[in-house]
């Protein structure tokens, strides 16, 4: 049977798989660090230097920049420099309407099916939490923030919604990072408060609850906005 007949002539080389590989570990640590604020907003980025910091060749850091264009976390303009974009309201609570209706829903899933240890599980990333605020290191109540919130999905034999969340919520993220040097305090509270409503075994508190916690976005744009107006566009 002729290659073509099988479909097998429609799979991409090997050499293409590598070069894809790279690009999205390029894609990673890039979007990482507009994420976290390390490239701010108006940050000029360089193929040549990204290729060169990180020891490939500029393809996939080209291909990277496209993928983070495509996103709307940097703007490629011909003859002028890349740069990272300011944070966008729109984008911002675009993001919030997407992950709101995914972790409401997966929520009321765990409120039923959650056991002790997945419980426990999470009591154990809470008190983390609270030395990371005790400590006033915000990095590490992130990422034990976004492990509270994907711990719930996978717990509840929902890991695809947390994929869906991961996918979506950057621009949310972007923001979220800068209320972290006094929203953190807020944070652990609200995740208590969601424990409290998954113990209970009670999906439309849990469900209120996820829904105040991630609408505290609307209060940390205005305050953003106030406190740091360059950051946005607009």
């Amino acid at each position: 049977m002729a290659a073509h007949e099988t479909g097998i002539a429609t799979l991409p080389p090997l050499g293409e798989l590598r070069t894809r590989t790279v690009t999205d570990q390029i894609f990673d640590v890039l979007y990482e660090r507009v994420v976290d604020l390390t490239l701010p907003p108006g940050a000029k980025l360089s193929e040549a230097e990204v290729a060169a910091q990180m020891g490939v060749s500029r393809q996939p850091v080209r291909d990277a920049f496209f993928r983070l264009s495509q996103t709307g976390f940097i703007q490629i303009r011909p003859q002028r420099a890349t740069t990272v974009t300011p944070l966008s309201e729109e984008a911002v609570l675009r993001a919030h309407f997407i992950r709101t209706a995914l972790e409401e829903a997966c929520v009321r899933v765990a409120a039923e099916r959650l056991n002790e240890a997945s419980l426990a599980a999470l009591d154990v990333l809470v008190e983390r939490q609270a030395e990371a605020v005790a400590a006033g290191d915000r990095s590490a109540f992130h990422a034990l923030d976004d492990d509270f919130h994907r711990d719930i999905c996978a717990f509840a034999g929902l890991d695809f919604v947390w994929a869906l969340v991961k996918e979506n919520k950057g621009h949310m993220d972007r923001a979220r990072y800068l209320s972290l040097s006094y929203g953190s305090d807020t944070a652990l509270a609200e995740h208590r408060v969601i424990m409290k409503a998954l113990r209970a075994r009670d999906p439309e508190a849990a469900a209120d609850a996820i829904r105040e916690h991630l609408g505290r976005i609307r209060e940390i744009i205005a305050r953003v906005r106030i406190e740091q107006p360059s950051v946005f566009a607009g």
